[in-house]
């Protein structure tokens, strides 16, 4: 009888465990299509036609902006960044190529990171954007990126 009871019990374990983990994996793969639909249907579009409104709606407020352009540090605040691309011709109106690509996104719990690539003007960027989830809502809470050849 202890054999059997043991084995009913592992396998009670076992099975929790497994459905855990489904759980668990389909949270992620939710997860990871929102921020895809945050990077393709806000981030993207939003610098492609230079809408601040929606790109600075992909950001949290006080978000930071690093990296480098032309082998020079880049730094700005989330306004300064917004400002830029008020300012600017954007990409759409330039009818210069604009491509974003999403390389990576890796999830854990509340918190995720994007790795990006993004065509535009002349420039290829490699981005990583860290997210969070706030509110039910995944926003970007950092930006990193570099110019390369590609």
């Amino acid at each position: 009888m202890k054999p059997l009871l043991s084995i009913a019990l592992a396998f009670c374990i076992l099975w929790g465990a497994r459905a855990q983990s489904t759980i668990k994996m389909e949270t992620m793969q939710k997860d990871s299509l929102a921020i895809s639909q945050v990077l393709e249907n806000g981030y993207f579009k939003a610098i492609y036609e230079g809408d601040v409104n929606t790109l600075k709606s992909t950001f949290v407020a006080g978000a930071l902006l690093f990296g480098d352009v032309k082998g020079q540090p880049y730094a700005k605040t989330l306004d300064q960044y917004l400002d830029v691309v008020q300012h600017r011709q954007s990409p759409k109106d330039s009818g210069k190529p604009f491509k974003g690509d999403i390389l990576n996104i890796k999830v854990v719990n509340s918190i995720a990171i994007a790795e990006v690539k993004v065509k535009m003007y002349d420039f290829y960027y490699h981005e990583f954007l860290s997210f969070h989830k706030i509110n039910d809502q995944w926003v970007i809470v950092n930006k990193m990126m570099s110019d390369t050849n590609q």
